[in-house]
C-alpha cells in the first residue's frame, strides 16, 4: 500500500493520438469552463497544461495533462496516498483511458477532415484547425451539473457557482484539488441547502438536485449508455430542455452525431434565428455533426 504519509511519485504517460491534432482550441475550450478548485490550467514551454482530480476504481487521482508535442499528450499520475499496491495498474488504466475519452484522443481525423471539408461553409473552418477533437467528459454526472449551472449565464458565473458548489459539497481537498461531490452526495444536500450555498435561483437548484436523485437512483450518464433513452429521461426532468440534453449527448455521451441545434452561439455562426434552420444546415453534416459543431463553436467563441 502506497504510504498514507507521503506523497507518491508523479508517474509520467505518453498518449499517443492521430495527427493532425489541434491541440490549441482544445484547451482554450478546457480552459474556458475550468472550475477553481476543480481544474487547473496553464502554459508552460511552448505547450499547454489542465490539471485535475480524475476518479477510478481505487477513487481519485490527480492528473496533469500536457499539450504541444506533435502526436502525442503527456499524462502525469499521482495516485492519492493509501492506493493498495494490486490496484495500481487497474487504477492507472482506468483513469488514462478516462482522459483519452475526455480530450477525444481516438478520434481519427483522416475520415472526419475530408468530409466536412466537403462543404463550402465548413472548409475554411477545417483549415484552420485540422484535426480539432470535440471536447469530453470524465464525469457525466459533474458535466451534466456544469452545464445546467451555465443554462442562461456568462462562463464566468457559470463557473463561479460552480467553484462554490465543489467547496461547499466535494470531497476532501487532495493534491490541492477537490473531486466533485457524488450524485448520492448531492441529492441529500436537498434544493434548499444548495440554493443558499452555491446562490442560484430555486428553480436551478431543483433541476440538479431532481438530476441528482435520478442518477443516483441508476440514470447512467456515461459514454457506454443509450442516447436515445437516456435523452428521454433528461428531458422528462424539470429544468432540463432540448439543448442541455444534446449538449450533454455530444460532452458525455460521445455521440458525434448529436447537435443542439438551438445553440445561440451555433445559430449566429450560420447566420440563421431558428433551431429548425440550423437543423436542416447540419443535414448533409451526418455523421459527424459534433464535429462541424465545434468548428463552428471554435471560429466563433474558441
Amino acid at each position: 500500500m502506497l504510504s498514507a504519509g507521503l506523497q507518491p511519485p508523479a508517474v509520467r504517460h505518453l498518449l499517443p493520438c492521430a495527427e493532425p491534432f489541434a491541440w490549441q482550441p482544445l484547451f482554450r475550450a478546457l480552459a474556458a469552463h475550468a472550475v477553481p478548485g476543480l481544474e487547473g490550467t496553464g502554459h508552460d514551454d511552448g505547450g499547454a497544461w489542465v490539471r485535475r482530480l480524475v476518479s477510478g476504481p481505487a477513487g481519485p487521482a490527480l492528473v496533469r495533462v500536457r499539450f504541444g508535442r506533435p502526436g502525442i499528450v503527456e499524462a502525469e499520475l499521482t495516485l492519492a496516498p493509501g492506493t493498495p499496491e494490486d490496484a495500481v495498474p487497474g487504477q492507472e488504466a482506468a483513469v488514462l483511458a478516462a482522459v483519452r475519452r475526455w480530450l477525444d484522443l481516438d478520434a481519427d481525423p483522416a475520415q472526419i477532415d475530408p468530409f466536412l471539408a466537403g462543404f463550402d461553409l465548413l472548409a475554411p473552418l477545417v483549415a484552420a484547425n485540422p484535426g480539432l477533437r470535440v471536447p469530453g467528459s470524465v464525469d457525466g454526472f459533474e458535466t451534466a451539473v456544469q452545464t445546467i449551472l451555465g443554462q442562461q449565464v456568462s462562463l464566468a458565473a457559470a463557473r463561479t457557482f460552480g467553484s462554490r458548489l465543489v467547496a461547499s459539497f466535494g470531497g476532501a481537498e487532495l493534491h490541492g484539488f477537490r473531486a466533485f461531490p457524488s450524485a448520492g452526495q448531492l441529492a441529500a444536500v436537498g434544493p434548499t441547502a444548495l440554493q443558499a450555498q452555491v446562490r442560484i435561483t430555486h428553480s436551478r437548484a431543483r433541476t440538479i438536485i431532481s438530476l441528482a436523485e435520478a442518477v443516483a437512483g441508476g440514470l447512467a450518464l456515461d459514454a457506454a449508455t443509450e442516447p436515445l433513452a437516456t435523452r428521454a429521461a433528461l428531458l422528462a426532468l424539470p429544468g432540463i430542455g432540448p439543448w442541455t440534453a444534446d449538449y450533454l449527448a455530444v460532452r458525455v455521451f460521445g455521440d458525434r452525431d448529436a447537435y443542439p441545434a438551438d445553440d445561440l452561439v451555433l445559430k449566429r455562426a450560420l447566420g440563421v434565428t431558428t433551431a429548425r434552420a440550423a437543423r436542416d444546415l447540419s443535414e448533409p453534416w451526418r455523421p459527424w455533426r459534433a464535429y462541424a459543431l465545434f468548428h463552428l463553436w471554435t471560429g466563433a467563441a474558441y
